[in-house]
């Protein structure tokens, strides 16, 4: 029974010491861990900061340009029929959109909403109004038609969504 006594004089000591050690080396190794974690956050942070404002810069581009005094002033050449120059028109944003459909990735789901209703706006603003000309009416006659109707709307839809965008820029940066 002695023998079991000074037994357990050594056993316990040396377990807690042993549980005590294990307890500092595992708070060790925690911080390390935790050291590397935010190590690796701060470089992916640093590679997805200037690729976040590049998105938010082709986006503010992309809407620039599908603007309706941007688009058609750019666009037509006076020689154009209604119908060619729709074509041209909706083509032109398509293409715009397709270009910068990857920037949703860096984008909030609100504004990236935004920009897309921007562009299925401007698709209907475009088409409604060809569909109100003759066969006959130039590519002036559309233009015209399209500003009327961009006028004629309470709030500009690509300016609400540039003005969402830069906000989120100014959040974010």
């Amino acid at each position: 029974m002695d023998a079991i006594i000074e037994f357990g004089k050594l056993i316990i000591p040396a377990g807690l010491v042993l549980y005590a050690m294990y307890l500092i080396v595992k708070s060790f190794i925690n911080g390390e861990i935790d050291k590397k974690r935010i190590e690796v956050r701060g470089k992916s942070i640093e590679t997805v900061l200037p690729n976040r404002l590049h998105a938010y810069e082709r986006v503010c581009l992309f809407l620039e340009r599908i603007s309706p005094n941007n688009l058609i002033v750019r666009l037509n050449n006076g020689n154009y029929t209604a119908k060619e120059f729709q074509q041209i028109l909706l083509n032109e944003i398509r293409e715009e959109y397709n270009h910068n459909v990857s920037q949703q990735l860096y984008m909030s789901e609100q504004a990236w909403e935004l920009v897309k209703s921007c562009k299925e706006d401007l698709i209907v603003t475009i088409n409604d109004a060809m569909g109100n000309l003759s066969a006959e009416s130039t590519g002036v006659d559309l233009s015209k038609l399209i500003f009327e109707r961009t006028l004629q709307k309470e709030h500009d839809p690509i300016q609400h969504a540039l003005l969402t965008v830069k906000k989120e820029i100014w959040e974010t940066f």
